[in-house]
């Protein structure tokens, strides 16, 4: 072993140790290892930021613009008309909605896909009068394996095809992953669909879609003005006139001073009442006890001057710059022209005030603003809007233009007439320059954390096959294995590669494994394309955590789940992979 493999090694086992302290954020642990690598001669220095002009970083980029742009197209909603029929029939509603996401994550983000089918989920288990838990998880899954059917799908499938062009001097081309992914997605998808009555059943109350997270169930706030017929009622007869639909969760008074009510308590002019109900319950009560929304002034002067306005509900995602601020903080009527009129969380109640509430992921917030801003205020807070609830956001007619982009540049990618990065980066200055993305929205579309990440990731990846280090890995590997068949060993990557997603991120994982997966199919004397796609396969398919993948961190709250009840799943859908998954690539991709 050299010096510099030696280097190596102990820069690798630093990189792979903070990814599983998990302090540091994935972008700035590749930054510390780029600059590390340098300041010890592994990489050198003219070469540290050769990574961020790897065509597949613009790919990534590009590909994520054009997925937004068909999550807010209203395509969506078109599917999901289409699909109420088939979702009223008990046995076929988890297979459905699990098929659903996983051909919408092949050609759009997977956690986009599962975002946009997530309130679908929501209703469907509202009024099958089901635990909304037993959709999610299946769901997330189903997100997962269907993003391995094409280049675009998922980022392993991107980093591979990038290794094999570096390798190669030829990368995979958009549906060379189909075969392998189509397979593992149909086995998957029809696993998932009876394999849910493997989770866990509680009875903390995730029934009917009333679990942890009841996305009907509002938290909102109301004044009692001097003319309703409540003033001097108690709590128990305003709650009686909506039947006990709509709970007073708190009232304040007194200036800022709260307080938890009884029943018997009486009701006094001026009293802001904490209430917690689905929507239209809310409003039929609003509008029976003459009450008034916190902030109507606002909003009735919003609509003086932005003429059509809009009611948006919406998801906080993961990246949005709202987590951890209150609606106050962010100023979101003065800063993005809207209003927060209600917030739905997880079943948490909370004793602050609305506007003091801080939000947290997976909150659903309901917006009131202008139509014509309001995709653009989302983007930029970084939330999505949910499909299932008829909000149109006023772009219908450019649903069918973005279409045409997306196949145009799938067309493109597919036939080789340009290069992928080339095709999706067309279809995204196509989209922009037609208006149906503004800039910021297309800005914000890109995960610059992941670019960075891969900017960064990519000179080690070469330093570390210059210095022989992944041919001393594969070594290693390939030695262990020595008494096993290659399909074992093929076998044995893919698991290997499928244990190391969960500690470090997929596309992280790819990057290590997929220089040694192809110097062992050297040193084996086969082709190096099963063995990619085996390291692809298992980077795709983290099912055993709710923290490796952020499909499965959305669902654990909706869901209501627990840490150990991904394995409940995960565990036997795992081993269908792998055991479907090895025939299923060296069929597609013979080792000869």
């Amino acid at each position: 072993m050299t010096l510099q493999q030696a280097l190596s090694l102990a820069l690798l086992g630093g990189l792979l140790a903070l990814f599983v302290w998990d302090r540091l954020r994935f972008d700035v642990v590749a930054l510390i290892a780029l600059l590390t690598a340098v300041a010890v001669g592994i990489v050198p220095a003219q070469h540290a930021f050769s990574g961020f002009g790897n065509p597949l970083l613009p790919l990534i980029a590009s590909a994520l613009i054009v997925s937004s742009a068909i999550g807010k197209s209203g395509a969506m909603e078109e599917v999901v008309a289409a699909l109420r029929p088939l979702l009223q029939h008990r046995g076929t509603q988890v297979g459905i909605l699990t098929a659903s996401v996983a051909a919408l994550s092949a050609l759009v983000k997977n956690i986009g896909a599962l975002a946009i089918f997530l309130p679908v989920a929501m209703q469907v288990a509202r009024r099958g009068k089901r635990r909304i838990g037993e959709f999610l998880m299946p769901m997330s899954f189903g997100s997962l394996v269907g993003g391995m059917m094409t280049l675009i799908g998922t980022s392993p499938n991107l980093i591979a095809s990038s290794v094999r062009a570096e390798l190669t001097g030829e990368p995979y081309r958009m549906f060379d992953f189909l075969p392998v992914g189509a397979g593992i997605t149909l086995l998957g998808v029809g696993f998932l669909s009876v394999g849910w009555r493997l989770l866990p059943i509680r009875d903390e109350g995730q029934a009917g879609g009333e679990g942890p997270f009841r996305i009907e169930d509002y938290i909102s706030e109301a004044m009692l003005p001097e003319n309703s017929p409540l003033v001097g009622k108690t709590v128990a007869e305003l709650e009686k006139l909506s039947d006990g639909s709509v709970t007073v969760t708190a009232i304040i008074r007194e200036g800022k001073r709260r307080y938890t009510p009884a029943g018997y308590w009486p009701l006094f002019a001026g009293d802001v009442l904490v209430l917690e109900s689905d929507p239209q319950e809310m409003q039929s009560l609003i509008q029976a006890a003459h009450l008034e929304l916190v902030g109507q002034g606002e909003l009735e002067q919003a609509k003086k001057e932005d003429g059509d306005a809009v009611v948006v509900e919406a998801v906080v995602m993961a990246e949005s710059r709202m987590i951890g601020a209150s609606s106050s903080a962010l100023q979101l009527r003065d800063r993005y022209g809207v209003n927060l009129i209600a917030l739905s969380r997880g079943g948490r109640r909370n004793m602050a005030r609305l506007g003091r509430m801080t939000f947290h992921e997976g909150d659903v917030v309901a917006l009131h603003g202008s139509a014509a801003r309001m995709h653009d205020a989302l983007a930029r807070l970084g939330c999505l809007p949910l499909a299932e609830r008829n909000l149109q956001l006023g772009r219908p007619r450019k649903l069918v233009v973005t279409l045409l982009v997306l196949l145009g540049s799938v067309a493109l990618a597919a036939t080789e007439l340009v290069p992928p990065a080339l095709a999706f980066a067309g279809g995204a200055v196509v989209l922009v320059a037609m208006g149906i993305l503004s800039l910021r929205e297309a800005y914000d579309a890109i995960d610059w954390p992941i670019l960075v990440m891969l900017g960064a990731l990519i000179p080690i990846g070469d330093a570390m096959r210059s210095t022989g280090t992944t041919a001393l890995i594969a070594g290693w590997l390939s030695g262990a294995a020595d008494t096993l068949p290659i399909w074992a060993t093929l076998g044995l990557l893919l698991v290997i590669t499928m244990l190391l997603t969960p500690l470090i991120h997929h596309a992280a994982a790819v990057l290590v494994m997929g220089p040694v997966a192809a110097a062992i199919a050297r040193q084996l004397g086969v082709s190096i394309d099963s063995f990619l796609m085996a390291v692809a396969v298992g980077a795709s398919c983290d099912f055993l955590s709710p923290i490796g993948h952020q499909c499965n961190t959305l669902v654990m709250g909706p869901g209501g789940y627990r840490f150990g009840d991904y394995w409940h799943l995960g565990l036997p859908l795992s081993l269908l992979v792998v055991s479907c998954g090895v025939p299923l690539i060296l069929i597609a991709w013979p080792l000869h």
